[in-house]
């Protein structure tokens, strides 16, 4: 009895440990085609630019596979050059530990055709190198697959993103105008000092 319940007690303490983990990224099936319209190298001004993203099901795999598919979330990934000695960017197996791709691009019910959207960078990210990924998601909101726009390394494909620096346009000629009425009104100074200083003196 105390051995049965033993058993008992390792199955349960297994089977939460699972539920408790999540899903793994190793774990899931890379069956999704992703292309991102950005060129290898290319940068995007955050708040500005807009790239596009298509997916689509690998036609490769047998048909019925994607079945379980009812939604994808395509998100902005950090490539692993971005994510050296920055912890709160870590890549984890774990995908509820995950912080590979923490800027959400669109979620769209699923389809296996060809699907696209077009996506303003926002204005919160931030300065670094990146790639796409897609992850499918079942009725139960479990991540059961998934495809990236790079290759199994985050290689190749890669772009950058230039974050907003604070400084406006506006306030650049506001700063330069201002210089210069500066240097202008010294001058005024100076002349009108020396006019005074002759008028004086020819008294």
């Amino acid at each position: 009895m105390a051995v049965c319940g033993f058993l008992l007690a390792s199955v349960l303490l297994s089977c939460l440990a699972q539920v408790c983990h999540g899903a793994t990224f190793s774990s899931l099936q890379k069956t999704l085609v992703v292309k991102a319209s950005p060129t290898e190298g290319q940068v995007l001004k955050a708040g500005e630019d807009r790239m596009t993203v298509t997916w689509s099901f690998n036609q490769t795999f047998p048909a019925g596979t994607d079945s379980a598919y009812k939604t994808v979330k395509v998100k902005l990934c950090y490539a692993p050059i971005s994510q050296v000695d920055r912890a709160w960017r870590k890549t984890v197996d774990d995908l509820s530990k995950d912080k590979t791709c923490q800027f959400e691009v669109v979620k769209k019910s699923y389809t296996a055709g060809n699907n696209s959207t077009t996506w303003t960078v926002e204005k919160d990210v931030p300065t670094a190198t990146y790639f796409v990924r897609a992850y499918a998601y079942n009725s139960n909101g479990d991540v059961v697959a998934y495809g990236q726009s790079t290759d199994a390394h985050k290689t190749t494909n890669l772009f950058q993103v230039q974050a907003i620096t604070g400084r406006h346009v506006s306030l650049d000629i506001a700063s330069v105008c201002f210089s210069a009425f500066s240097v202008v009104s010294l001058f005024g100074f100076f002349y009108l000092e020396k006019r005074k200083a002759r008028l004086s003196q020819q008294k």
